[in-house]
């Protein structure tokens, strides 16, 4: 981690020269542990040097490990959020029923970040087939239902693993932020879509009111964080990756009460004490529906008819 590599805007190559401080590097290289590359952690508040492009509103570390180190922090990771991927999992797929009324082909599916595959198997009750996920995290894939695990690649997303237009829908949940070049990413997941076909994605709002008031004590304040979108930054880096009729609009997620006090920046003490109020009075696991600055964006690979 402390060989840095500097870099340019991810979302539109601009250099420095468009760029302002919007945080300084924070990292306790002894609070390190295997869950500070899990999902769903407690959240650290620890990231590299941030800064904004002025060019296209997205926040990112002007400086971050090279691809192979990332690559292995993601791979020895623990994992410990399985009911709160269940959680994210229904909630992604509320957000995004309005949208399946459109895609009448539903046969290929390739979700980037795919954790235990929980989402998949939500899927497969909406009709779609052929499904496949890509996850690096070895600890999320073991956690796996086993009918769903077959499916499931251990490792990185990487383009040559998969036949060009060959999947009606692609999604990348809660994985942009984390990976070092998401241009790439999403460049190369639009020469994966059949004609037509949809892919979604997941980001936290940096912009979303909530995350503007905590600031630095936000949790998507985070070392996994290479990048922090808004929506113009999002929708920007859509169109410039050849997307069409992009969609962006904030919705809710759903957990537990339990889980909303683990992400909320209060002192551990009084975390502790609001956990055993919540267990005293049997309401932890009471699921409550907030909008806390996420984003989901849609976009297309053009139709046949217009490509010609």
């Amino acid at each position: 981690m402390r060989e840095l590599i500097a870099r340019n805007c991810p979302v539109c190559s601009s250099g420095s020269e468009q760029a302002v401080p919007f945080l300084d590097r924070k990292i306790d290289e002894s609070r390190i542990n295997e869950f500070s590359y899990a999902s769903r952690k407690e959240p650290e508040y620890m990231c590299y040097q941030l800064v904004r492009c002025t060019t296209c509103d997205v926040i990112y570390a002007n400086e971050t490990p090279n691809h192979e180190t990332i690559g292995r922090a993601y791979h020895e990771a623990a994992y410990n959020s399985k009911t709160e991927a269940q959680d994210a999992a229904g909630s992604y797929l509320e957000a995004l029923k309005p949208h399946f009324q459109t895609l009448k082909d539903r046969t290929g599916v390739l979700e980037i970040g795919t954790g235990t595959g929980v989402f998949l198997q939500q899927l497969k009750t909406c009709g779609f087939s052929d499904l496949v996920g890509v996850e690096p995290s070895r600890a999320a894939i073991e956690a796996a239902e086993p009918e769903i695990k077959p499916v499931i690649k251990e490792g990185l997303f990487e383009k040559k693993d998969f036949s060009p237009k060959s999947f009606s829908f692609l999604c990348c949940f809660m994985t942009l932020e984390h990976v070092s070049e998401p241009k790439q990413l999403m460049a190369e997941s639009h020469s994966l879509l059949k004609p037509g076909g949809m892919m979604a994605v997941v980001v936290h709002d940096w912009r979303a009111w909530n995350n503007r008031i905590l600031g630095a004590k936000a949790p998507i304040i985070d070392i996994e964080h290479l990048q922090l979108f808004s929506a113009q930054s999002i929708e920007e880096l859509f169109k410039r990756t050849g997307f069409t009729d992009v969609r962006c609009a904030s919705f809710k997620n759903r957990y537990s009460l339990a889980y909303w006090n683990r992400l909320f920046p209060t002192p551990a003490p009084l975390k502790r004490l609001i956990h055993r109020l919540l267990e005293a009075l049997r309401i932890d696991n009471l699921h409550l529906p907030m909008n806390v600055g996420n984003l989901m964006v849609i976009g297309r690979a053009p139709a046949a008819e217009d490509l010609t």
